[in-house]
């Protein structure tokens, strides 16, 4: 099992990251590298307990899909996604958001593991795990940049960043 934690510093209210984080809008235009689409279940808006969401993406050349549910959620906290079918032999991704004075810090917490034994493993450890990191990274980037101007919704430019 391999984890990731990644902690970013958001100059916003704790509501507007909490829900600019589980924005599908948002997501995919955070996620627009990889030109991942929401095709099933919740495809846009915002995503809540119970939900589900399947993603389309480019990844490494290869086209994957990945479903996942909105597991646990606990406005304006703590939400995990959970995937229900997808690459990934378990994946889960806990986000943490606490306020404090002026900012939001929202903490990524990614616990996954690979199929395919030892060669599922190296994959991770040569290339998998650095490719999620900078993914998440970009995306955080996002985040923070339309949450501290209070924004909801993701730019019509996509070159805006």
């Amino acid at each position: 099992m391999t984890q990731i934690k990644i902690t970013t510093k958001i100059k916003a209210p704790i509501e507007i990251v909490f829900d600019n984080c589980r924005n599908i809008d948002i997501h995919q235009y955070s996620a627009s590298k990889t030109n991942e689409k929401a095709i099933a279940g919740r495809t846009s808006g915002l995503i809540n307990k119970g939900e589900t969401v399947t993603w389309k993406g480019k990844h490494f050349g290869i086209n994957l899909n990945h479903q996942s549910m909105i597991t646990k959620m606990d406005f304006p906290n703590y939400f995990v996604d959970e995937q229900l079918k997808g690459h990934f032999k378990n994946f889960k991704h806990q986000h943490f958001f606490t306020q404090k004075e002026n900012q939001t810090i929202m903490t990524d917490i990614l616990d996954y593991e690979t199929p395919f034994g030892f060669v599922g493993k190296l994959f991770d450890k040569l290339l998998l795990k650095n490719h999620l990191i900078k993914f998440i990274i970009y995306r955080n980037a996002i985040l923070k940049e339309l949450s501290e101007n209070h924004q909801n919704q993701p730019p019509q430019n996509r070159n805006a960043f």
